[in-house]
Order: structure tokens, then sequence, then C-alpha cells
């Protein structure tokens, strides 16, 4: 069993910048894909942004510019840093992990953190 622990989320005004940090704890679970994954209020759960591994990323059409996945692999830690925040990325962020990698990662992970809201006022 994966434990996610996620830190950072908040307040911010419309242009600033936020940094996720999300850390899995120690196990025989051999961990390949993380990722953070947001729902806004009225709205169906979307990728955000995913790190393979082998350093591959994924990220969502509306972040590609001002988000940046990364990962420490000693400290089996995932950060995303957030800059030029829009209103429209209001939402709960999760954290997720996975065994695999792939196509399936588009939908989802084995393992997830409770979310940490993320609000950016006009």
């Amino acid at each position: 069993q994966v434990q996610l622990v996620e830190s950072g989320g908040g307040w911010v005004q419309a242009g600033g910048s936020l940094r996720l940090s999300c850390a899995a704890s120690e196990s025989d679970f051999s961990i390949n894909g993380m990722g953070y994954y947001r729902q806004a209020p009225g709205k169906q759960r979307e990728l955000v942004a995913a790190i393979s591994v082998t350093y591959n990323t994924i990220y969502a059409d509306s972040v590609k510019g001002r988000f940046t996945i990364s990962r420490d692999y000693a400290k089996n830690t995932v950060y995303l840093q957030m800059n030029s925040l829009k209103p429209e990325d209001t939402a709960v962020y999760y954290c997720a992990a996975d065994g695999d990698w792939g196509p399936k990662v588009e939908y989802g992970m084995d393992y997830w953190g409770k979310g940490t809201l993320v609000t950016v006022s006009s």
C-alpha cells in the first residue's frame, strides 16, 4: 500500500505561483508514474501533469508552459510548480501514484492522496 502525503496549495491571486509537493511512503511497492489531477466544482477530474520513473512527462494542454512537474527519487517526492495561475486553475488537486506508466495515466492512477485546494482569485 502506498501512502501519499500532500503539501502546498492555498490561495493566490491571478498571475501568482504555488508549489505542490507529494511524498510517497516507503514501501516494497515500486512506483513508476506519479502525478497530479484536479477536480473543479461541477467538473470531472482531469489530469494536470504526470511524470514517469524515466522522466517522461505528460501535461494537460491548459497548463503547458505554466506548470512544471518534477521528481526527486531519493525523497520519493513529486513537485508541481504552478506559475501564471488563472482563476480557472481553481480546483482540488490530487496527487497520485502508480506502478505502471502508459495511456492509462490520462484517466487515473492506482493510489491517491487526500487532495489539496488551490484557489486563484481574479
